[in-house]
């Protein structure tokens, strides 16, 4: 008997939902680096401070995405999604009453990063693949890729706007109650769980396959680069820009045209997955990504050299994400994608904690952001060259069939 309850939710409804939920989760967790400069004058606290919080969100945000995609791979991504909503919108209004790294460290890092890894990449992307055919999956990861540039875009200047008009506590009270809107939201995913073929396999030989193929380590450790690059540029470019002496808006500016730019690319990507080599566009994302960055560390520094910049490395964005996701999809297939979708995340946010916190303690220790920079640089060449021997041809596996079959 059809379900009846099931037939409402079609691909088209919730990849919209999934957008959405990913507008407003990556777009409140973007604007992180606009409380920066007014939360370390306001409670005389240095940027490495407030870097390591952020840094542990993201550790935690990769720790935890394993675990969610498997929950949602089991059980249904509806409980996730309300459950990571919840502990991001108590993590927010925390972090707003936050008057000891202590404190930040826990609500901006710990339970901000658990909310996360509910509701985001992992768990969105699982449900979107698993309910898209394999020619149209790459499109429409890019299109939900998208969705959380767009709230990059969209929601960074309501931050600036929020912090300036009522200030930074008050603003993050508001932000909060716009996470709270993931909630009902969900609903649409708690579908989200249509179990795959896979031969029967089990989540741990799901993992135990993925941990021999080479593909998944080098997947994982691109990932990795793109995590500390993002996470460096998106917290420490509004300080970078006003330690040049240009306005805060300056920098949020930037932060939301790589935002809108991401919007393109990850469609422009995503779109270009599905018809050609998903390894070879990876790797002409990192290689164009160093030759962005150094362009911009030669020119001089100007508002037209950072808006530049920022429309440029946001083509390159989170035009990973589709490409990255369809090729755990495509090799592993769709029965654990959210759970190794996850995993390989995780190496997104170890980079992340890495790019987040190592630029606080570079511009605290030499007075400039000039060495994460070049790091930034090295490691894109690294990144490309992890691309390059990656498989793309799906595992192939033996049909268990019944006994007396």
């Amino acid at each position: 008997m059809p379900n009846a309850n099931a037939s409402w939710r079609t691909p088209t409804l919730i990849l919209v939902c999934g957008c959405i939920i990913l507008t407003l989760s990556m777009g409140v967790r973007h604007t992180g680096g606009l409380f920066l400069q007014p939360m370390t004058s306001s409670l005389g606290w240095n940027r490495e401070v407030f870097s390591f919080a952020i840094a542990i969100q993201n550790l935690v945000w990769g720790l935890g995405s394993p675990f969610a995609g498997a929950f949602a791979d089991r059980y249904g991504a509806g409980r996730v999604i309300v459950g990571a909503a919840l502990l991001y919108v108590l993590g927010l209004a925390l972090m707003a009453v936050s008057s000891t790294s202590m404190a930040l460290d826990l609500s901006a890092g710990v339970l901000v990063g658990l909310g996360l890894s509910g509701t985001t990449f992992a768990v969105i992307m699982g449900v979107i693949g698993r309910h898209t055919t394999p020619e149209k999956r790459s499109l429409a990861l890019g299109i939900a890729s998208a969705g959380g540039s767009f709230g990059q875009f969209a929601v960074l200047p309501i931050g600036q706007t929020l912090i300036s008009a009522y200030g930074w506590q008050s603003a993050l009270f508001l932000l909060a109650c716009g996470v709270g809107l993931i909630a009902p939201l969900a609903y649409t995913m708690a579908d989200g769980h249509k179990p795959a073929g896979s031969h029967g396999q089990s989540a741990g030989a799901a993992l135990v396959e993925a941990g021999r193929h080479s593909t998944f380590h080098y997947l994982f450790w691109s990932y990795f680069v793109c995590g500390f690059q993002t996470a460096f540029v998106m917290l420490h470019l509004p300080s970078f820009a006003v330690d040049s002496g240009f306005s805060a808006n300056v920098g949020m500016t930037g932060v939301a045209l790589i935002g809108l730019f991401n919007v393109f690319g990850s469609f422009l990507f995503g779109w270009a997955g599905g018809k050609g080599s998903k390894k070879n566009l990876l790797l002409f994302i990192y290689a164009a990504r160093a030759v962005v960055i150094s362009i911009f560390m030669l020119v001089p520094l100007s508002v037209v050299s950072i808006w530049v910049f920022s429309a440029c490395m946001g083509l390159l964005w989170l035009a990973t994400v589709p490409l990255t996701n369809g090729l755990v999809a495509q090799i592993f297939g769709l029965r654990f994608m959210s759970m190794l979708t996850g995993i390989v995340f995780l190496g997104h946010q170890l980079g992340s904690f890495l790019g987040a916190w190592l630029g606080g303690v570079i511009f605290d220790r030499t007075g400039s952001y000039d060495l994460a920079w070049a790091l930034s640089i090295g490691l894109s060449v690294l990144a490309a060259a992890c691309c390059w021997p990656v498989r793309e041809q799906a595992i192939e596996r033996a049909v268990t069939r019944p006994a007396g079959a």
